[in-house]
Formats: C-alpha cells, structure tokens, sequence
C-alpha cells in the first residue's frame, strides 16, 4: 500500500492552511476585523499553504478547471472585498466559493466524519446517513 509521503513542503503547506484557517476564525469571532481577515485569508496563508500542499501544477489545475471558474472568481471577488474594507461581503462571497470550489471533497468529508469514534455515532444514523448518501459522488475532485 502506497502512503501518504510527508515531505517538508507539505508539512510548512500543511501549517499555513492551518494558520490561514486559524487566522480567518479569529477574524470572524473578532466581528470580521479586517486585519485578520486579511492576514488568515486567501493570498497570505491559506492559498499559500494549498499550493504548497498539493504543489503548483496540481493547484492551478484544480483551480483552474472550467467547473471550477465559478467558485475561484466567487473566492477572489470575496478576498477583494475583504481587502477593502467590506469584510461580511467579502467573507459571504468566499464562503460560497469555498463550498463550490470543494464541492467535490463533501463526499470524503462525510465518510471520514462517520469513522470517528463519538462524533461518528450521530453521523450515522439512518436519516442523517440518507441525507449524506444522497449527496455522494463518484467522481474524484483533484
């Protein structure tokens, strides 16, 4: 079985997403302070860290890809409107984004959530189960 290979680009890649992420939740309890917004968002730390992750090529790909134009212009107007000042537009336009643009990883997502020990148990029971099943794809995002 071939492994998951965790070289030192992914593992920097890896901690920016994670402090893109961190930052951007800071920013949103803070009441959308646009600092951290800024900081935690798209061109410093999250986008760097993604691109790291999965590297250059793979990253432009994916967001490149013509099923994927609608979410990446919604995450870049979200991120222009964040460095402007209009935080709660801006991170609304990137939420819808995110969600279009990792569409395809909701799958994954719910199968992984199901497996965990506590948390697992609620996922799956049969209404909430149906509820995922239904939204399952075959296809793979990257």
């Amino acid at each position: 079985m071939v492994g998951f290979e965790m070289d030192d680009w992914k593992k920097i890649g890896l901690g920016l997403t994670g402090f893109g992420v961190f930052f951007s939740f800071l920013g949103i309890i803070f009441f959308f302070d646009k600092g951290l917004l800024a900081i935690g968002n798209v061109s410093i730390l999250f986008i760097s860290g993604v691109i790291m992750t999965i590297g250059v090529k793979s990253s432009l790909q994916f967001f490149m890809r013509r099923n994927n134009f609608k979410g990446t212009i919604s995450f870049c107007i979200g991120f222009f409107f964040v460095i402007i000042g209009w935080p709660v537009i801006g991170m609304a336009a990137e939420a819808y984004g995110f969600i279009i643009l990792f569409s395809g990883f909701w799958p994954t997502l719910s199968v992984f959530v199901q497996k965990i020990p506590v948390i697992g148990w609620v996922f799956q029971q049969p209404f909430i189960r149906s509820f995922l099943d239904r939204y399952r794809s075959k296809r793979a995002p990257v």
